[in-house]
């Protein structure tokens, strides 16, 4: 069983912040190729520089991935970095606040299109990457594997949340889905369903709302809210061979959060 991510390649979606900087940052020191992927260009180089790495490992590629040749072109400079992928961490993820009344402000298609569509075109071309790469490969285990970055808004009702909890419960389908579609082509699929991780927007909003924090606190059995360090060690667990019998999963990272979650305001 190992845990090692040396000289693997992975495309790290939602990178250019938050939970998949983190995630970046952790897959690089640990030395994997690393390809950085957002909308931002300017927070993109500059996390890409900010990152040490093994010296050569870190690329960075902008775009929409909601468009299909931005897809095309995010794999083309990905196997012309580092003649391959072997890795893809799905954490590229929109929140934003429902209005279930008015058809205008709901945010649906929005966060379908963001949140699961885009996460599916990305999953649908790597894996035929990881197909063709196989024909060269002499392991009898995985291919490749996919870690979606899901919620556990994707159980919960609050009704500001509507939209993404809707999106969030479909990527968790759509994980268990693709993990029996690819088990043939033994590619491995999981989700990682988050509850409140420290990251800068949420430390933010907690600094603003001392009653949100300590209701946050007292609902989560642990006591504390997640460092996305923490995320980031669940989703190399479920890259490497130390997971290589686990697909189609979701693995909830939340302090226990979801046996009780009592809050009424959500903080995700």
């Amino acid at each position: 069983m190992s845990f090692s991510l040396e000289g693997k390649t992975a495309i790290i979606t939602g990178a250019a912040n938050g939970v998949g900087l983190e995630i970046a940052r952790h897959f690089s020191d640990h030395g994997a190729n690393v390809m950085l992927v957002d909308m931002d260009e300017t927070k993109l180089q500059a996390e890409a520089d900010s990152i040490d790495g093994n010296g050569d490992n870190v690329r960075y590629f902008a775009g929409d991935l909601r468009k299909k040749l931005t897809v095309a072109n995010l794999l083309s400079a990905t196997i012309d970095a580092f003649d391959g992928i072997d890795i893809l961490i799905n954490a590229s993820r929109q929140v934003l606040p429902s209005n279930p009344l008015d058809a205008r402000d709901d945010h649906f298609e929005e966060l379908f299109q963001q949140n699961v569509l885009a996460n599916l075109r990305v999953t649908q071309a790597v894996a035929k990457r990881f197909i063709s790469q196989e024909k060269a490969a002499t392991s009898e285990g995985s291919i490749g594997a996919v870690v979606n970055l899901s919620s556990i808004a994707s159980d919960r009702t609050h009704a500001e949340l509507l939209a993404y909890s809707v999106a969030c419960a479909a990527l968790n389908q759509m994980t268990r889905s693709l993990a029996v579609a690819f088990a043939d082509q033994r590619i491995r699929v999981n989700a990682i369903a988050i509850g409140s991780v420290m990251s800068a927007s949420l430390q933010a909003r907690l600094k603003d709302d001392l009653d949100v924090r300590a209701a946050t606190l007292a609902a989560t059995p642990l006591g504390r809210i997640a460092e996305a360090r923490e995320v980031a060690e669940t989703a190399q667990f479920l890259a490497t061979d130390a997971s290589g019998f686990i697909t189609g999963q979701i693995i909830t990272v939340d302090g226990g959060r979801s046996l009780i979650d009592p809050l009424e305001a959500a903080a995700h």
